[in-house]
């Protein structure tokens, strides 16, 4: 999608820090970070969000979810992770593009948002 930021970042147009990439996904630093770790992990095609899943493959999908175990071992993370991904306006999805965050490095809140 052209207008996409996040298609932009996977494309090489955007700049950005990448911390993992594969066939499927990419995945690089929130530019506004909520945690010492905040990565984003988005899959290479576009899809908006966890409710149009039936325009990606499961292949994909599975990719981004192992993109974070990967990240958080290469990254030496031990006391947990938050891998979340907010769905529509009202979750707050800032980005029509479907994307994972992925938050460590200090104890989280338990409320999420």
């Amino acid at each position: 999608m052209k207008d996409c930021i996040f298609c932009k970042i996977v494309e090489g147009i955007i700049p950005s820090t990448k911390y993992y990439e594969d066939e499927h996904c990419y995945a690089f630093s929130d530019a506004n970070p909520m945690a010492p770790i905040h990565i984003l992990i988005v899959p290479k095609k576009h899809v908006a969000s966890l409710a149009d899943l039936e325009q990606i493959d499961d292949a994909a999908l599975a990719a981004c979810l192992r993109a974070a175990e990967k990240i958080a071992q290469k990254l030496g993370v031990k006391d947990g992770y938050r891998l979340a991904s907010n769905c529509g306006k009202n979750a707050h999805q800032s980005v029509q593009h479907l994307h994972f965050h992925l938050l460590a490095g200090e104890k989280l809140s338990p409320k999420m948002g």
